[in-house]
């Protein structure tokens, strides 16, 4: 089981839909987190992308120096970006950060702003330039190990003597993370990506995506991997997390619902379709299954669910998925920084993963906790999984 967790380039916050408890992106902040996830064991951070981030790119390039083992799921958009530039990009990562890049191929759900980048093309054709990109791409970090070049006369998309001549580390190219619920993008992902995620619907709908995936790879000569994204909201006691999730939106105000549902209307993603369909826009339905929360996706697009309980049932969901053929869990929580912490101590411990000892910078051998009156050392105490 793989889990990463999610840097905040679009901000950060103690309440959903409001500026209060509000953190503001900064480096500084940024930082922390991307530390705080190194050292606290998770296997990678997901960096988002859209108007309303800073750029994924950049804000991931000046995280290497202050990360040891953390990968970065950083993402590419067709289209914006041409496929040899985007191939130098990444073989440059690679290289520079010691083989910790994994690419999410975004092709963009939010017809408006793909206008103001520039894009004008219909769900359909975004899609097929999306398609075209990638076999550019992949061809190109392919054949830099070995040398020549890559022509490529699409209907989009042209490229002729195309090179990349620095390889990436890993081979042939850094892995290809893809996430889409509509039948082109469902195609995309079973013939060229690596790794197929959805975002958190029920177990059961979960479960079909994955069969109808393994179908379609299948027919391609093909396996996937496959990942999830959620939210998590763990407490030491199920009351406690619930509680919690009622506070995250406890600010939230009617109106600020209304337009985000608005807003959200106007995309042609089937994924966002899929997520508002769990809850309507309305408060009153929000545990869609078992500890599964859709209040994030009130207001927040895109990922919009979260698991929620004591970390025991958080870690018997995950099970449930992993049970299914997740293999990877991309998680965040608010405030990100904190969660990132409570996760890892009172969940990583449950999980089939390595559970680091300590944090670095303690002695392996020395006490662990605040020692009391200066004198008595805290005792361990045994977990379920020990």
């Amino acid at each position: 089981m793989n889990v990463f967790w999610f840097i905040p380039t679009h901000g950060d916050s103690r309440y959903l839909g409001t500026t209060e408890g509000g953190r503001a992106v900064s480096y500084d902040y940024m930082k922390q987190v991307a530390v705080a996830a190194d050292t606290l064991g998770y296997d990678g951070v997901l960096l988002p992308t859209g108007r309303s981030c800073e750029d994924a790119w950049v804000t991931a390039s000046s995280l290497l120096g202050a990360t040891k083992d953390l990968k970065f799921l950083v993402a590419v958009r067709p289209g914006l970006t041409a496929p040899s530039l985007a191939a130098r990009m990444a073989a440059t990562f690679d290289r520079l950060s010691g083989g910790r890049l994994l690419v999410n191929v975004v092709t963009g759900g939010d017809p408006i702003e793909q206008e103001g980048d520039g894009i004008f093309g219909t769900h359909a054709e975004r899609y097929e330039v999306s398609d075209e990109f990638l076999h550019i791409w992949r061809d190109l970090l392919t054949k830099t190990h070995t040398g020549g070049t890559v022509d490529f006369d699409g209907k989009h998309l042209q490229v002729k003597g195309a090179t990349v001549l620095y390889p990436p580390i890993q081979e042939p190219y850094p892995p290809l993370y893809f996430g889409g619920s509509s039948d082109p993008a469902l195609e995309l992902a079973a013939e060229q990506v690596d790794v197929y995620l959805t975002w958190g619907e029920p177990p059961a709908a979960v479960a079909a995506k994955i069969a109808d995936m393994r179908e379609r790879a299948a027919r391609h000569g093909r396996t996937l991997r496959f990942g999830i994204r959620l939210h998590v909201i763990v407490r030491e006691t199920n009351d406690a997390a619930w509680r919690a999730a009622e506070e995250l939106i406890s600010k939230l105000d009617d109106e600020t619902i209304a337009k985000a549902q608005a807003k959200f209307a106007t995309m042609d993603s089937e994924g966002q379709r899929r997520m508002t369909a769990l809850h309507g826009g309305r408060r009153d339905k929000l545990e869609v299954s078992p500890n599964l929360w859709a209040g994030v996706g009130l207001v927040r697009g895109g990922a919009g669910t979260a698991l929620v309980g004591d970390p025991q049932t958080v870690a018997d969901r995950m099970q449930e998925y992993a049970d299914l053929g997740i293999e990877t869990f991309i998680l965040s929580g608010y405030p990100h920084l904190e969660e990132a912490y409570r996760f890892a101590e009172l969940v990583f411990p449950l999980l089939p993963r390595p559970q680091r000892a300590s944090l670095p910078g303690f002695s392996l051998s020395g006490p662990f906790g605040e020692v009391v009156a200066n004198t008595f050392v805290p005792a361990a105490r045994q977990t379920a999984a020990s």
